[in-house]
């Protein structure tokens, strides 16, 4: 394959890449959901190949080769792509009850190019929201987070003030009885200097 032919390919793949959804890991390889392994591997080694930045001229092809390797690393773990199959089943069934079909319907037996792209598109929507829901509970969790380490720094406060209030009512117990003592005395001497001689009468 000339050169120049070869390079329409590289940055027509490298251009599909760069616009598919990345959290949509069949979309950046450009496969349908639920294709065997083997196909993925085929797959990502063909692309891999025909867009290395080490090969290619194309300013995004390092960019689009690392959503490729991702894509095809979230295809092989076997939670990330479950996760990422019931995304894509819940936006059939929300296309499907969208366009009032049923499972017998034919647009679903024998989906055509306009029901695969509005499938697509449910697809980027469904993602979209789990993963804002996701970042709303992790705010939340945060949240609850840090109100409860304020908490428990206000309580190690308040535990720490009360240790240095009694530490240092203990420093001055000696100080206080002697002042006690001074004042005692000094109220002593009053009470006798204070004496008044008794008039006698008569």
């Amino acid at each position: 394959m000339p050169d120049q032919l070869m390079s329409v390919f590289e940055d027509s793949e490298i251009d599909r890449i760069m616009k598919s959804f990345r959290a949509n890991a069949y979309d950046v390889l450009d496969l349908q959901p639920g294709v065997p392994e083997d196909d993925i591997k085929r797959t990502y080694r063909k692309k891999s190949l025909l867009i290395h930045p080490d090969k290619s001229t194309n300013p995004y092809a390092s960019d689009a080769f690392d959503r490729l390797a991702i894509a095809y690393q979230n295809l092989l773990d076997e939670k990330k792509r479950a996760h990422l199959d019931e995304a894509i089943s819940d936006a059939r069934m929300l296309l499907m009850r969208d366009l009032k079909l049923t499972i017998d319907s034919e647009e679903v037996k024998d989906p055509d190019v306009t029901f695969m792209k509005a499938w697509k598109e449910k697809t980027k929507w469904v993602l979209a929201d789990m993963e804002d829901r996701r970042k709303r509970q992790m705010k939340a969790q945060m949240q609850e987070e840090g109100r409860a380490q304020r908490k428990e720094e206000e309580e190690a406060s308040e535990r720490k003030r009360k240790r240095e209030s009694e530490v240092n009512w203990e420093k001055t117990r000696d100080k206080r009885i002697d002042s006690w003592r001074d004042f005692s005395k000094k109220k002593e001497g009053e009470g006798k200097t204070k004496k008044k001689k008794m008039k006698t009468l008569g």
